[in-house]
């Protein structure tokens, strides 16, 4: 459990960053172009913290997965997203900004239970990324690259950013006041917490491999984050705009991983 206080920490960071989203969408104007800049954003962090660190915590000491293992792994976060967003609701409002108009908003009441479900399993695999990423550094070899685990908060909260703004427009849009709006945004991004505190309590008995295995899925579920919200938005919007913050992130996140490594 020594891992604790900084797992909740850290799931606190991500979860205000989401409701400070939410406040900012019920005082500031908002515009497609402003949302999908940062969209863009957030969705080139997750992929870069799983391409920079995720992946490579995985296949090196003390787990040493191999490919397969974590490609199965990776698949099975990929899976679980990907069933929920098709059978369920999206499990990202900001990922599917795209598809928030009149009519999304119009039928919210009838939307909202399947919407609030999705989006609390996203949040929980959030908190959870966090403690396994905690877990994992924590079993590693003296001397390890803690930059990794920094980058995956920081992708983390980098994405939870548009996610509290989209979140707070579609509510907006249906036609709830500023106050419950933040409530609402508040109590699904609650279980962001939720999932860091499960983590806190349960990865610290998981041997290395399983605690990789863990990580590894969360990257799945960044991938399809990632994946998904670039896909959405250069579908429908300016292409430049989602490429060059998709790149800024992406980059930021490698940038970020590699100066911790010149420290040590």
């Amino acid at each position: 459990m020594m891992t604790a206080l900084p797992i909740l920490l850290h799931s606190s960071e991500a979860f205000a960053i989401a409701v400070v989203g939410g406040v900012l969408s019920g005082v500031l104007a908002r515009t497609h172009r402003q949302l999908c800049a940062l969209i863009s954003l957030g969705a080139g962090t997750l992929l870069g913290v799983t391409v920079f660190a995720i992946a490579p915590e995985c296949l090196e000491a003390p787990a040493s997965l191999l490919w397969w293992q974590f490609a199965l792994g990776a698949a099975s976060g990929y899976a679980v997203f990907a069933l929920i967003s098709k059978y369920v609701y999206h499990v990202c409002p900001a990922c599917a900004a795209s598809h928030f108009d009149e009519a999304t908003t119009h039928h919210f009441s009838e939307i909202a239970v399947a919407m609030m479900i999705a989006l609390a399993v996203h949040c929980t695999v959030d908190g959870l990324a966090l403690a396994a990423a905690a877990g994992h550094l924590k079993q590693a070899v003296p001397g390890t690259d803690i930059g990794k685990d920094i980058s995956i908060t920081v992708a983390i909260c980098v994405h939870k950013a548009p996610e509290g703004l989209a979140l707070g427009a579609l509510l907006l849009g249906a036609g709830f006041g500023r106050r419950r709006m933040i409530w609402w945004v508040a109590a699904v991004e609650s279980t962001t917490l939720l999932g860091g505190l499960l983590g806190s309590y349960v990865f610290p008995g998981l041997s290395p491999v399983w605690l990789a295995l863990a990580l590894a899925n969360a990257g799945g579920g960044f991938i399809f984050l990632a994946t998904h919200a670039v896909l959405g938005e250069i579908l429908k919007h300016e292409k430049k705009i989602v490429l060059v913050n998709f790149a800024i992130g992406f980059c930021a996140i490698g940038a970020l991983i590699l100066l911790f490594h010149l420290r040590d």
